[in-house]
């Protein structure tokens, strides 16, 4: 009955029965397909010689091209032509030029990234949006980046290779940073110098090696203060937390300049009134008729 119900896709008869017995055999091959393409992902991560993005982007490629294989070598063995298909192509080829055109570019993002390892997992990076997190995963679509309040945030791939990126840790973790403050006019430079190197020393995250030990710099002659900058280099351990990081500098920064006395001013101008001319002789003649 089921195999005698059947309608023509092309130049192929498709029965009832075939159609059915190709869905239940499909959803088998998927299912084989999806296992073991589980199993070489997990393989590959074990792999000492690839990197953790690379075994997990190259996993969900095997397993996925595992899974259209399987389908493809299941319905071909229940005598589906796949020519009888071919009247849909069209239609696929304008779905991928409009509709997935976004997936694909993803996806060849992706294989970049992989194979130019400008970003891999555990990086800390930078977006172009100012928003800054730790890479936990490099999928076919997207990329998982966490921020430092927990937050999960998925970038598209294609991200990565049209906009900005930073890379904080792509060669070297350690860092310089410059922590800005003003001191009031008239303060001793020396004793400000002073105050900030042992503020600096007091927080953890300085690098004191050789070469890199911090510096004060003044900077700048403001309006109501003397400018300077704290520059120190950090260790690598200060990259994924700026906002600590700088915190903890400029809490020790005030407390240094309140251990020496010195002053941290506030805005102020000066605003002096002259009197023109005219109002003075008024004034004046305004006295003697007196």
């Amino acid at each position: 009955m089921l195999d005698a119900t059947a309608f023509t896709l092309g130049s192929s008869r498709l029965s009832v029965l075939q159609i059915a017995s190709s869905v239940v055999i499909a959803g088998i091959a998927l299912w084989v397909g999806r296992i073991l393409g589980e199993t070489i992902q997990s393989q590959l991560k074990q792999n000492q010689r690839l990197t953790p993005s690379m075994s997990g982007l190259l996993g969900q490629v095997i397993k996925i091209g595992l899974m259209v294989i399987a389908v493809m070598v299941a319905l071909n063995a229940v005598g589906v032509n796949f020519a009888a298909f071919a009247v849909l192509s069209g239609a696929i080829g304008v779905g991928i030029g409009f509709g997935l055109q976004s997936i694909f570019s993803n996806f060849v993002s992706g294989i970049i990234i992989l194979f130019e390892k400008s970003v891999e997992v555990g990086d800390f990076i930078q977006l172009q949006s100012g928003t800054t997190g730790q890479v936990k995963e490099i999928n076919i679509r997207a990329t998982l980046v966490t921020t430092n309040d927990d937050v999960d945030i998925l970038v598209p791939n294609e991200e990565f290779i049209k906009a900005q990126v930073i890379n904080w840790t792509l060669r070297d973790a350690r860092r310089r940073m410059k922590i800005g403050f003003g001191v009031a006019y008239g303060a001793d430079k020396d004793i400000v110098r002073k105050a900030g190197l042992e503020a600096a020393a007091e927080v953890q995250w300085t690098d004191k090696s050789a070469g890199r030990e911090p510096e004060v710099w003044l900077v700048e002659f403001g309006d109501s203060s003397l400018n300077f900058e704290l520059v120190v280099w950090l260790l690598a351990e200060a990259v994924q937390r700026p906002g600590t990081v700088l915190a903890q500098y400029n809490w020790a920064i005030h407390t240094a300049l309140q251990k020496y006395g010195i002053e941290i001013p506030f805005p102020q101008r000066d605003i002096n009134i002259r009197q023109p001319a005219e109002l003075t002789v008024k004034i004046s003649e305004g006295r003697s008729k007196k």
